[in-house]
């Protein structure tokens, strides 16, 4: 770890001064690049000579222990030894946890895909509860919620519903909820009273920023057609609706919410471009080794996840195996309780392997 440290601490000397070179604040963007990488290793840095600092005056006080000392002194000492102990363990301990490697899309804005599974009309009703939450949860956190593609069901729900969540940090809190959820409960229509099953999955994507990936518009192929649905009156009078084609993967796009052609464009384009760069971040993924992945899942859209069980008032998160007995606050948006104790066995998991 000590020469992980050292050989951080000499590239934030490089970087120091490479921030303040003419020639590099000229080239806008690799002056930005650097800014952040120096900003990123600063607080570990920083920590790092507070731990050297209190490691050396630690052993400057345990060789003056070995020398001959009045009792009032060698007292004074000893008391000074065991702080210093103390706080050396505890910037140990710290600096462990700056050394957990960062995920470079913590920061960012997330497109959240919603979908109906088994279950019917059950699902979508599901998928509904879920868009809801989620729209709840950005609420409290003073997050904006923005709708990019509906699929209504009809009744209440959606077969799919895509939309986006703007606000710091909204990554690093919702990536943990990519995944099968399942609810059990009885429907409205369900006479006998009989529990049903039903699931709807979940996918939150980094939002893609132009520097992260660049698509090429010759691999794309647009096609403008007249939407169907809800979206007032002039949405299905004119070709608004718009579907993109990313022919290199036959990746498709379709967005018809609003009555702007050019504004479905653009909101089909955040889609295909977010989708796009969540395929090349899972391909980068696969290639590490098993043992290095996290057990907590944050990519797998198969793995059941969470468990909504009604008749219980209960929501039970089956990887950490963590059971809340609040269903009804929890649909309301009150999910943090869930996601702060996904984030902790998280980062226990990823400081084993910086220990």
């Amino acid at each position: 770890m000590l020469e992980k440290l050292s050989f951080l601490e000499t590239k934030y000397k490089e970087l120091s001064q490479k921030i303040i070179d003419p020639e590099i604040i000229n080239n806008i963007e690799e002056w930005q690049r650097l800014v952040k990488e120096h900003a990123d290793v600063e607080p570990i840095v920083m920590k790092y000579r507070e731990y050297m600092k209190a490691q050396n005056t630690l052993e400057e006080d345990r060789e003056m222990l070995q020398e001959k000392l009045d009792d009032e002194m060698k007292e004074m000492l000893k008391e000074e030894v065991s702080e210093y102990e103390e706080t050396v363990e505890r910037l140990e301990e710290e600096l462990k946890v700056l050394l957990i490697p960062k995920d470079p899309n913590d920061h960012k804005n997330v497109i959240v895909e919603i979908r109906a599974g088994a279950g019917g009309d059950e699902a979508g009703l599901f998928a509904g509860d879920l868009f809801r939450m989620y729209s709840r949860y950005a609420e409290r956190q003073g997050w904006k919620v923005e709708i990019m593609s509906t699929s209504d069901q009809g009744i209440g729900g959606f077969k799919e519903a895509i939309f986006m969540i703007k606000g710091k940090g909204a990554y690093s809190r919702l990536k943990y909820e990519s995944g099968v959820h399942r609810v059990q409960r009885v429907p409205d229509t369900e006479s006998s009273g009989r529990i049903h099953t039903s699931t709807a999955t979940v996918a939150v994507l980094p939002e893609a920023e132009d520097i992260d990936l660049e698509i090429n518009q010759n691999e794309i192929r647009i096609d403008v057609f007249r939407s169907s649905g809800n979206g007032g009156q002039s949405v299905n009078t004119t070709d608004s609706a718009v579907r993109i084609t990313h022919i290199p993967t036959g990746m498709v796009v379709s967005c018809q919410d609003e009555k702007s052609q050019h504004k479905n464009r653009d909101k089909a384009m955040k889609i295909l471009k977010t989708r796009l760069y969540d395929k090349m971040l899972s391909e980068q993924h696969n290639e590490i080794a098993e043992e290095r992945r996290s057990q907590v899942g944050t990519g797998d859209r198969s793995e059941r996840i969470r468990t909504y069980n009604f008749p219980q008032g209960r929501i039970t998160d089956h990887r950490i195996n963590k059971t809340i007995h609040q269903l009804e606050n929890f649909l309301d948006g009150d999910i943090d309780e869930m996601i702060e104790g996904l984030i902790t066995t998280d980062q226990a998991e990823k400081l084993k392997q910086v220990g």
